[in-house]
């Protein structure tokens, strides 16, 4: 991945700038993961301000995370700080986190710790207050799922886009299966994989968000299941939502899964018509951000916007849940079940096919046979009656 443009070392001081731009801190600790760290840093950015860990895809680098997604328009507007983390050819030849490597991934090694040393350093060089939070996509999404997992004392909430469940792969081989055609497990087995990895910590957990177009063919949407079922067990919450509606100017599904107090705690945001990437809705509106130039950044909803809204930096504290609408039409799908299982709207066992939340069976696995699958509520998926077109 190439190297974001930037001047080199840390800067403290907080005064006010002409224009914001990304810089190079080149020195925030013993990195043992060969990271380098960049920060977005608004003009007059207050004292004690919140911080946001933002973690590329394969392929990308800090700099084309920094000028697409849309999180620096966000930071300019409520006033938080952007670390964005990026590796290199060197650690990983597609320039992806090696989130599937142990000695990556584990409390206090590889890169997990070189971004806990980031977030150290934000606190120390710039103020930074404790309400930290992570986002990503992909390699930077299964990453995300990492932080959250092996420093729930550290992260407040996180954002993961197109990624993957905690301790699903352990190597290449396994990654790619955790990606295509993806890992079911039972919401028990999934929480244990975060609580595996900081078993000394007792809570509170971190929230999460969790995105994923649902024409991914890279990373499955049934990892968007997954996640669900893994950090709802997590806070020991069930896996049908407490509330449903539909948010920004595309019609994204969106599922929440809420505390006793009635705060989100996880949230599945289900992007409809995108394949492999990080949604954006380029322009000026209030709701909008980003850029669609570069590879794997899709014009439909800008997600930063929600995700800063989840993060509760939009100047509130703990997000309120949205009025469900009256009247939701259920999603309705029409494929084989190669398909259904690819897309996480079932599974298989045995050569067979079950659709996921109802197990209704469909038949073998195969390409041939076609059935069309309703998903109501979000997550659980029954062969379709006369409300599918």
């Amino acid at each position: 991945m190439a190297a974001g443009a930037g001047q080199p070392g840390p800067a403290a001081s907080a005064a006010p700038r002409a224009a914001a731009s990304l810089e190079r801190v080149t020195a925030f600790g013993a990195n043992p993961g060969n990271l380098a760290m960049y920060v977005y840093r608004p003009a007059g950015l207050p004292a004690g301000a919140p911080v946001v860990v933002a973690l590329h895809g394969c392929t990308q680098s800090a700099r084309v995370y920094s000028d697409n997604a849309g999180l620096d328009t966000f930071a300019d507007r409520h006033g938080f700080l952007v670390v964005y983390a990026e590796t290199t050819a060197a650690n990983n030849a597609n320039t992806c986190f090696n989130w599937f490597q142990p000695g990556d991934t584990r409390r206090g090694q590889g890169e997990a710790a070189s971004i806990r040393q980031m977030v150290a350093h934000a606190a120390s060089a710039y103020g930074a207050d404790g309400r930290v939070h992570v986002t990503g996509l992909s390699a930077g999404g299964a990453m995300t799922s990492v932080m959250l997992a092996a420093y729930p004392d550290v992260f407040a909430a996180g954002a993961v886009v197109a990624g993957i469940p905690q301790g699903c792969g352990v190597d290449v081989v396994t990654a790619f299966g955790c990606m295509s055609p993806g890992v079911d497990r039972t919401p028990a087995a999934w929480a244990q994989a975060v609580r595996d990895a900081y078993p000394g910590h007792t809570g509170p957990w971190p929230r999460v968000s969790i995105w994923h177009g649902d024409r991914d063919a890279t990373v499955v949407p049934r990892n968007a299941d997954e996640l669900r079922d893994q950090w709802t067990a997590v806070h020991g919450l069930g896996q049908s939502p407490d509330r449903t509606s539909t948010i920004g100017p595309n019609g994204t599904r969106r599922s929440m899964y809420l505390s006793a107090g009635g705060a989100s705690v996880v949230e599945v945001n289900r992007v409809p018509g995108i394949a492999h990437g990080t949604p954006v809705d380029p322009g000026g509106g209030g709701e909008q951000c980003g850029a669609t130039g570069t590879q794997h950044f899709i014009d439909s909803i800008c997600s930063s916007h929600w995700i800063t809204r989840f993060f509760g930096l939009d100047g509130g504290t703990t997000p309120e849940p949205p009025v469900d609408p009256p009247t939701e039409p259920a999603a309705c799908w029409t494929a084989s079940n190669y398909e259904h299982v690819r897309a996480g709207r079932a599974t298989t066992t045995g050569g067979q096919v079950y659709a996921k939340g109802s197990a209704q069976h469909l038949g073998l696995y195969n390409t041939f046979v076609t059935h069309t699958l309703k998903e109501s509520p979000a997550g659980h998926y029954v062969l379709a009656d006369s409300t599918c077109p």
